[in-house]
């Protein structure tokens, strides 16, 4: 147990650190030449774990399976973290990492359409409290100075299309292994944007020799070691137990984008931030109680 609280906890902290990270890359780098090596790298160090659970599952990729995780990685990669740095770029870092937590409150909503997983009273009450904190968040009867209606709408979206890669990633994670999909994904999601990159002409390396510290840190320690701390979680216990991640990183990670980028919390956000972990709690309740 206390393997698992440690994951739990290096993951909240490293994904809290995510929005701010990546707001400060925003300013020296082209979002998508920033999101292709974030996962690029993400990728590449999780390849050796996806290596070792492919070779105790005896997993044999197929054809198909090449262009499913094709496909999982172009909406988690190519349209969900596009999204998201964009976003990020667009808002203030705290709105930012509030907002993409509610992508598990969109995937009940995607899981009860497309799959066997349906929605109850407990996920329904969960998803109307997301809604109202989706208000207070964006405040829509006065914008917060550093938020754009453009960046909260791409954040919404980036929590979406997450979602839907997560539904996606259901099908198959279970018999092709956590690890080995999600390195997988993570690359071939990151090439697909590497075309996108070369064809539009933008830069691939330029301004990563002069900010490879923080190139390594969103690479290694955001991507790469937060998905394997989140992973390794759910691998010693359950999906709900390592999602709990995501429920307490809207409480730490305003904290980090107050004390590095001198952001503002005006009331609303804490409204929203305490809405949202209600719901996530009941979400978390909710599942716990079906495993049970």
């Amino acid at each position: 147990m206390k393997k698992v609280i440690f994951c739990v906890i290096m993951t909240a902290l490293l994904f809290g650190t995510m929005e701010v990270a990546l707001k400060m890359g925003g300013s020296e780098f082209d979002s998508l030449q920033l999101t292709f090596l974030r996962f690029l790298i993400g990728g590449i160090i999780l390849l050796p774990f996806a290596a070792a659970e492919a070779r105790q599952n005896k997993v044999r990729l197929t054809a198909r399976d090449l262009g499913w995780l094709a496909l999982v990685g172009m909406m988690g990669v190519g349209i969900s973290m596009v999204c998201f740095q964009y976003g990020v770029d667009a808002c203030n870092a705290a709105t930012a990492s509030v907002l993409i937590c509610l992508n598990p409150l969109f995937t009940m909503v995607i899981a009860h359409i497309f799959t066997s997983e349906k929605m109850d009273r407990l996920k329904a009450a969960a998803m109307v409290i997301g809604l109202i904190a989706i208000v207070f968040m964006i405040r829509p009867w006065d914008v917060q100075p550093g938020n754009t209606v453009t960046g909260m709408i791409l954040m919404l979206a980036a929590a979406v299309t997450f979602a839907a890669y997560t539904v996606m990633g259901k099908r198959s994670i279970a018999r092709i292994g956590t690890f080995f999909q999600t390195s997988i994904s993570f690359l071939l999601g990151s090439m697909m944007i590497l075309v996108v990159i070369v064809i539009t002409g933008r830069p691939v390396l330029d301004g990563v020799s002069e900010n490879w510290l923080l190139v390594l840190y969103v690479g290694i320690m955001v991507t790469g070691l937060g998905y394997f701390f989140y992973f390794t979680a759910i691998k010693l216990s359950d999906a709900s137990t390592g999602s709990i991640a995501f429920f307490v990183k809207p409480a730490i990670a305003p904290v980090f984008a107050v004390t590095l980028l001198h952001e503002t919390l005006l009331w609303n956000t804490y409204v929203g931030i305490a809405l949202l972990i209600c719901a996530s709690f009941l979400t978390l309740y909710d599942s716990k109680k079906h495993v049970d």
